[in-house]
């Protein structure tokens, strides 16, 4: 099976598109470990190179969108192929069949946390996965820059968002920065003959930017009697503004849970975000461990829904429009400098998940395999990543 060209015909769905929606997501709702970042390159493995459900250019153009709204990430691509493939319907089965395995696993665990005050390790598991992830995210790096990079200026652009983000600066203002500046370089014509009117351009991403700043309201250090109205449109808002990574979600919740409502400890919270760490599927499910530990089962179902439900309305909203943006000059370019920083981010998020991932010698044998697997061999990135937490489990049994 080769790589494909970002200019394949995708595949026609078939009459059971909607099943295949479902299941696809339901297995990685359940084997996605390692983050965004891995759940993004597995889903690429599954519809743009096994199945063929989308070009790579397509794929890559719903990334660069999905980078634009809030929410999480990969959820919405997950969301955006469900569109794809089989309509509304299967926007909603894809969402939901992707984010219920990992709720309910973090459900059962904020359960067993709040009757013993522990959670369970998952260091075997993390140990062997980890090293698999990296290989897996490597592989849909390398697919995803051939077709990102189409020339030396957007080699820059990458590289400088790359250096960018090592050295500290905002991943939200280095995604809106790269497609400005792809954007008014290669229409610096249109914006000569234009005028200043050309800048109207640049105002919805500007707008876009600044909203999760504006909407986040200020921390106070008064308590809040609970209640599940206030849990659930906490969480809705929370889904509806937050851009970034999952340590930009542990802010979010430190400044509600624990300052501003005083629901929580510090100690509870960055158990909750460790819980959402080491399960499978979406690191947003964080809000069903936080949403049990503050109003039980109730809690856990509403926090759930708050937090994913702007991910649903969203990539409604924004699906239909993708086409229409690559075919403009503006946003076709405003959306490849978008893609290509999207890339660069990717980069450095492999760079510093490798860092903690490849410890010793097995976990850097562990990689090495699991890439030579993938690109000679063409195995399913799925057993790739069992398998990895098979060899974490014994390694941990011999050692014991």
């Amino acid at each position: 099976m080769t790589e494909p060209s970002p200019h394949d015909k995708p595949s026609s769905p078939g009459p059971d598109a909607l099943g295949e929606v479902s299941r696809l997501a339901l297995k990685l709702g359940f084997i996605a470990f390692g983050g965004p970042a891995a759940h993004i390159a597995m889903l690429r493995d599954e519809v743009v190179v096994r199945r063929k459900w989308l070009t790579e250019q397509h794929f890559l153009d719903l990334l660069g969108a999905t980078n634009l709204i809030p929410g999480p990430n990969s959820t919405e691509m997950v969301i955006h192929v469900g569109h794809e493939r089989a309509g509304i319907r299967g926007l909603i089965a894809a969402g939901a069949c992707f984010i219920l395995p990992a709720a309910t696993m973090v459900a059962l665990l904020a359960w067993l946390y709040s009757r013993y005050s522990t959670t369970p390790t998952a260091q075997w598991l993390l140990y062997g996965v980890k090293p698999v992830i990296i290989a897996v995210v490597v592989q849909a790096l390398w697919g995803l820059l051939r077709t990102a990079v189409t020339g030396p200026f957007l080699a820059a652009v990458g590289v400088s968002t790359l250096g960018f983000y090592l050295l500290g600066i905002n991943e939200i203002a280095l995604l809106f920065g790269g497609g400005a500046v792809v954007m008014l370089t290669r229409n610096l014509g249109r914006l000569r003959r234009s005028g200043a009117g050309g800048t109207a351009c640049l105002l919805p991403p500007l707008l876009l930017q600044s909203a999760p700043a504006a909407l986040a309201p200020a921390a106070a250090a008064t308590g809040t009697a609970f209640s599940l109205g206030t849990l659930f449109l906490t969480f809705l808002k929370i889904g509806s503004v937050l851009y970034g990574s999952g340590y930009v979600l542990l802010a979010f919740l430190r400044n509600d849970f624990v300052e501003r409502l005083g629901w929580l400890t510090d100690q509870q919270l960055l158990d909750a975000v460790a819980v959402g760490q080491f399960t499978p599927g979406p690191v947003f499910t964080t809000a069903t461990f936080v949403g049990f530990l503050v109003g039980g089962w109730p809690g856990a179902v509403l926090a759930t829904l708050g937090i994913f439900l702007p991910a649903f309305v969203l990539v409604a909203a924004v699906n239909p429009l993708v086409p229409r943006l690559r075919r403009s000059p503006w946003m076709g370019a405003f959306l490849d400098g978008v893609n290509v920083a999207a890339v660069g981010l990717m980069a450095a998020v492999t760079w510093e998940l490798g860092r903690s991932a490849l410890v010793d010698g097995l976990t850097l044998l562990l990689a090495v395999t699991a890439a030579v697997l993938l690109v000679y061999y063409k195995v399913n990135s799925a057993w790739l990543v069992l398998g990895g937490g098979l060899i974490g489990l014994l390694y941990h049994a011999v050692r014991w």
